[in-house]
């Protein structure tokens, strides 16, 4: 959820119900016990989340979805196997606009295979503000995009907390600028048409984490590379791919722990098209920014959770980041990312929380200060 939409959020905690939640003649006081209850399932048992949501803009109109998330384990009489999640976000406007998004982290029996997916079906529009990590508000241009995304990453163990693996990844982008005369008209951009790609390539990981879900400690280190060969000739992407994700969490004391991650994601070759670029912003990482304001060949960012999880169900945050898009052409600017945010764990068992964020962006000369809120089914790391 963005800040140039009126949310409308309706958190209906009571359907988190555990799927093994014991039947009560009351359901009132079945929903009350379930969400402030300190006690775990001690079967072991899935939990799902459903996370309904309104919103209004003036250029989608009314806007009605869901956000759901489902927790298992692949097999609930192995205490060391790691937690699995679905997750489900699907939004439909009265402007026949939709969207939908797929995602699964999965790891099999004895965690033996970690597998990573991602569906996006997507006809939905964006403000774009230009190339680079110096575009400002009064260039707001506001462009209609259809995305067909499908990824598919196989990692296998093949050493203690350690997995090497494959992966592919297909998008397909059309675009069309809703207002010519705006600056992705003005500027010469490549790719503006759309374009499609499929990547191909392999990746390692490292985990020592004690959980995957709220993560209070241990270590994540997971490196990845793709390329894109001229599958499809003309003007779509060619090159290569590459990210590295490193994350480390320390404990303080039972209820608060620090979380730390250090994110660089690089796109590589000749005539990259603006579609293959790397946006910094939205829920995950440098938050308080608009997903897409900066965009550029490479993006680098470094954030930072002190986080207290004073009661089961309940924690708070603090967060700090900082982080640039950049290029030859673009050099770093490092920008501010810091604010606040509220958990809600929908399952004790798989720690599995509803977040609630508030972050703070830069003030850039003639323009507000740049800040979202956000209303996810995850931590961001």
């Amino acid at each position: 959820m963005n800040r140039y939409k009126l949310i409308l959020s309706l958190v209906l905690l009571g359907t988190t119900l555990s799927a093994t939640a014991q039947k009560e003649n009351n359901f009132v006081k079945r929903v009350i016990k379930k969400v402030f209850s300190s006690t775990s399932d001690s079967t072991r048992g899935p939990s799902f989340m459903l996370l309904p949501a309104f919103a209004y803009a003036q250029e989608t109109g009314l806007e009605i979805g869901v956000a759901s998330a489902y927790n298992f384990y692949m097999d609930r009489t192995d205490l060391q196997s790691k937690t699995s999640n679905v997750m489900l976000i699907a939004t439909v406007t009265t402007e026949k606009q939709k969207k939908i998004n797929i995602t699964s982290d999965l790891w099999t029996k004895g965690n033996e295979y970690h597998i990573l997916t991602d569906i996006r079906l997507r006809d939905w529009p964006f403000n774009f503000y230009g190339i680079g990590n110096d575009t400002w508000k009064a260039d707001e241009d506001y462009i209609e995009q259809t995305l067909y995304r499908v990824k598919l990453d196989v990692e296998k163990r093949v050493a203690p907390k350690l997995y090497v693996g494959a992966n592919a990844n297909y998008d397909k982008f059309k675009f069309q600028d809703a207002e010519t005369g705006g600056i992705f008209d003005s500027q010469n951009i490549y790719g503006k048409d759309g374009g499609q790609f499929l990547a191909l390539g392999v990746s390692a990981l490292y985990d020592t984490r004690d959980v995957t879900t709220f993560t209070t400690k241990g270590f994540y280190g997971r490196a990845k590379y793709a390329y894109a060969p001229n599958f499809f000739g003309k003007d779509n992407y060619k090159g290569s791919q590459v990210e590295i994700d490193l994350r480390g969490y320390y404990p303080f004391s039972p209820k608060v722990s620090l979380a730390t991650q250090g994110l660089y994601r690089g796109t590589y070759g000749k005539n990259i098209p603006f579609y293959a670029m790397r946006d910094l912003g939205g829920d995950m990482s440098m938050r308080g920014y608009y997903l897409g304001r900066y965009k550029d060949n490479n993006y680098i960012t470094a954030q930072t959770e002190l986080r207290y999880r004073f009661l089961p169900r309940f924690g708070v945050a603090g967060l700090l980041g900082t982080g640039s898009t950049f290029s030859e052409e673009h050099k770093l600017r490092l920008l501010p990312s810091y604010g606040a945010g509220i958990r809600y764990f929908f399952s004790i068992e798989h720690s599995s929380s509803i977040r609630l964020d508030y972050a703070f962006g830069e003030k850039r000369a003639g323009e507000k200060r740049q800040s979202g809120f956000y209303l996810s089914v995850s931590e961001a790391f």
